[in-house]
C-alpha cells in the first residue's frame, strides 16, 4: 500500500494521526500499551502510597517529630515536582517509549536505596531521588496512552486509566501490613519495589514509540510502520493517508526546559492557568489525605494495623470511583464533573475531622473521600492531557503536575506545622476546601471543555 508524504497531497487520504484516532479498539493493540502503561501507573501509586506508611513506621523506629516525619513525604513529592516537568520534556524530546522506561527504572532502585540506609538524611535523599522517577511517571504514562487511544474512547481510556492508582495504593497498604505485622521489618515494603524494575523489560518488548510524536518528528518512515501495524491488528480496512513530517528532532538540554516552559504558555495562559490551579488544589488535598491519613488515625487513637487497613480502604475503593467517573466522563463532560467531584471530597474531609471521634462515622468519610477523589482525579489527569497539543502534551501535564507536586510537598509542612495547631483538623481542611472551590471557578470561566475532541 502506497502512502503519501507530501504535503500537497491531502487529498491523497485522511492524516496518519487521523487514522490512529479513528481505529477500533482491541485489546492485542491499543489494549496491550494500556495494561503495560497501567502496571506502570499502579506501582507509581504503590511507592507514592509507601509514604504513608513509612511517617508512622519511621516516627516510632528514629524517634521523629512530626515536622521531622514530614520531610519524608515532602522530599518525595519535591522530587516529583522535579521530575513531572524533566520527563514531561524529556518525553517530547526523545519519545514517550524511552522516557518511561527510565522512569520506572529510578524510581525503583532509589526506592529499594531506601532500605539500606539508618540515616533521616539519607533515606530522605533516596525518597526525593525516587520522586524524580515517579514524577515523570504519569505525564509519559498518559501521553504515550492518550496518544495511541481512539477519539471515540479515549476519554473514558484515560479515564479508566486511573483505575491502576487506587489498586496500586490500596496494595501499598494491605501488603505493608502484612509484611511489617507478619515479620516487623520497615524495610520490607521497600524491597517490593523491585518489581517494576522488572516491568521494565515488557515496556521495551511490547511497547511500540507514539506514531503521533514520531511523525512530529519527522520520523515517518517509523510512524508509517507503526500505523500500518495497528491497522493490521486492530482488524481495519486498509486506506491511503497522508503524513505530515514535523521539524526534526532537536537535542535535549538544559535550556530545553525553559524553552518548553515558554511554548506551554504560549500556547494559552488561560488553559495553563487552569491547568495549573486544578492540579494545585486537587492534587494537594489529596496527598496530604494519602499521605498523613495513618498518623491521622493512629493520633486519634486507632491501632496502627487498624490505621493501615482503613488507610487502604480508603484507596481500594477509589477503584469504584474511577470506574462511576469512567461511565460518566462522556455523559456530563470534563468540567462538569470535576466541579462537582473535587469540592465534594474535599468538604467529606471537613466532615472526618469534625466525626475522629465516632468510628463508624469515621470509616465512612474516610471511603466516602476515597471513593469521590478518585472521580475526581481520573477526569482531571484525562482532561489537562487534552488541553494541549501532541507537541506539547507531556510538556504540559508535566508542568501542571510540577506546580501540584510542590504545592502537596509544600502544603504538609504547612498543613501540618501550621494550619492544624492554629485552625484545628476541621479548620484546616476547610482552608484547603475554599483553595479547590476557587480552583473550579477559574476552570469554568477560563478553559473550555474537550469532550469528544480530537487530538492533533
Amino acid at each position: 500500500m502506497q502512502h503519501n508524504t507530501s504535503t500537497t497531497a491531502r487529498d491523497a487520504g485522511p492524516t496518519g494521526e487521523a487514522v490512529v484516532q479513528s481505529l477500533p479498539w482491541r485489546w492485542n493493540a491499543q489494549g496491550r500499551i494500556f495494561l503495560i502503561g497501567g502496571l506502570g501507573f499502579m506501582f507509581d501509586a504503590w511507592d507514592v502510597s509507601l509514604n504513608g506508611i513509612l511517617i508512622p513506621l519511621l516516627s516510632e523506629e528514629w524517634g521523629l517529630t512530626a515536622s521531622q516525619a514530614a520531610w519524608i513525604g515532602t522530599a518525595n513529592l519535591i522530587g516529583m515536582a522535579v521530575g513531572a516537568v524533566m520527563w514531561g520534556t524529556i518525553a517530547d524530546r526523545i519519545g514517550r517509549k524511552q522516557a518511561f522506561a527510565w522512569t520506572l527504572l529510578i524510581f525503583s532502585l532509589f526506592t529499594i536505596a531506601g532500605a539500606m540506609t539508618n540515616d533521616l538524611s539519607w533515606f530522605v535523599l533516596f525518597r526525593f531521588l525516587a520522586g524524580i522517577g515517579l514524577g515523570g511517571c504519569v505525564p509519559v504514562d498518559y501521553a504515550l496512552v492518550g496518544e495511541f487511544t481512539p477519539a471515540k474512547h479515549r476519554g473514558r481510556v484515560l479515564t479508566a486509566m486511573d483505575g491502576w492508582w487506587p489498586i496500586g495504593a490500596a496494595l501499598a497498604g494491605f501488603v505493608s501490613a502484612w509484611l511489617v505485622g507478619t515479620w516487623g521489618d520497615w524495610r520490607l515494603p521497600l524491597l517490593a519495589m523491585i518489581l517494576p524494575a522488572l516491568l521494565v523489560f515488557a515496556v521495551r518488548l511490547f511497547v511500540p514509540e507514539s506514531p503521533m510524536y514520531l511523525i512530529k518528528q519527522g520520523r515517518v518512515d517509523e510512524a508509517r510502520r507503526i500505523i500500518d501495524g495497528l491497522v493490521i491488528r486492530t482488524g481495519a480496512t486498509p486506506r491511503e493517508y497522508v503524513l505530515t513530517p514535523g521539524e526534526e528532532s532537536s537535542r535535549l538540554t538544559l535550556s530545553s526546559l525553559g524553552v518548553q516552559l515558554r511554548r506551554v504558555w504560549a500556547h494559552g495562559w488561560r488553559i495553563t492557568t487552569v491547568a495549573w490551579v486544578m492540579f494545585l488544589g486537587v492534587m494537594t488535598v489529596y496527598y496530604i489525605a494519602l499521605q498523613w491519613m495513618p498518623h491521622f488515625l493512629i493520633e486519634a487513637g486507632y491501632e496502627q494495623s487498624r490505621a493501615f487497613i482503613t488507610s487502604a480502604g480508603m484507596a481500594g475503593v477509589g477503584l469504584v470511583g474511577v470506574l462511576i467517573s469512567t461511565a460518566l466522563v462522556e455523559l456530563t463532560g470534563r468540567r462538569v464533573l470535576l466541579a462537582i467531584s473535587a469540592p465534594t471530597a474535599t468538604a467529606l474531609l471537613v466532615g472526618l475531622a469534625l466525626v475522629m471521634e465516632v468510628p463508624a462515622l469515621v470509616l465512612v468519610m474516610v471511603l466516602g473521600f476515597g471513593l469521590i477523589i478518585q472521580i475526581a482525579i481520573p477526569v482531571l489527569y484525562t482532561y489537562v492531557s487534552e488541553l494541549y497539543p501532541t507537541e506539547l502534551r507531556g510538556s504540559g501535564f508535566g508542568w501542571a503536575s510540577t506546580v501540584s507536586r510542590i504545592g502537596a510537598g509544600v502544603g504538609p509542612l504547612l498543613f501540618i506545622g501550621w494550619l492544624q495547631p492554629a485552625l484545628g483538623l476541621a479548620g484546616a481542611f476547610t482552608v484547603c476546601l475554599v483553595g479547590v472551590v476557587a480552583a473550579v471557578v477559574v476552570m469554568m470561566r477560563l478553559a473550555p471543555d474537550t469532550t469528544a475532541k480530537h487530538l492533533d
